[in-house]
């Protein structure tokens, strides 16, 4: 008499085996990124609050996209979007060496590239910028 669910078929067998490997990964990869964002936290928190001289060097902003679709009951279709935006801003030292910092939407909006003054900071987190005044030259 043969088994009413097939369990000698190879697939009974290998599909368990790939759903636990893919659920592995899946995990791990969480506790990755959160266990990098830990580690980038506590470097900040251990890094001095500098203050130095610097210039806004250039300004890039990352647009994300997200677009859904939900079926009503109904037979209607509802889409939606949504975007996210992340601002950052390249400061360069006196030095040469050139730093990019991600903050706010204001704080993007305040900066110009070639601004000078003093960028405040701690480690990778951005604290704030001081731009010096210019007296501007007659011509």
């Amino acid at each position: 008499m043969s088994d009413p669910f097939f369990m000698e078929d190879p697939m009974f067998q290998i599909v368990p085996i790939f759903i636990g490997i893919i659920f592995v990964i899946v995990i791990g990869s969480i506790l990755f990124s959160v266990s990098k964002g830990i580690d980038q936290w506590h470097k900040n928190e251990q890094s001095p609050k500098l203050r130095v001289p610097a210039k806004v060097k250039s300004k890039r902003a990352d647009i994300s996209r997200r677009a859904n679709v939900h079926h009503q009951q109904d037979n209607h279709h509802h889409h939606s979007s949504s975007t996210h935006t992340r601002y950052f801003v390249t400061f360069e030292f006196e030095s040469g060496d050139r730093s990019e910092f991600h903050v706010s939407g204001k704080e993007y909006g305040l900066l110009s590239e070639d601004d000078i003054g003093i960028l405040n900071f701690q480690g990778t987190r951005y604290l704030g910028y001081e731009r010096k005044k210019v007296k501007k030259e007659n011509t």
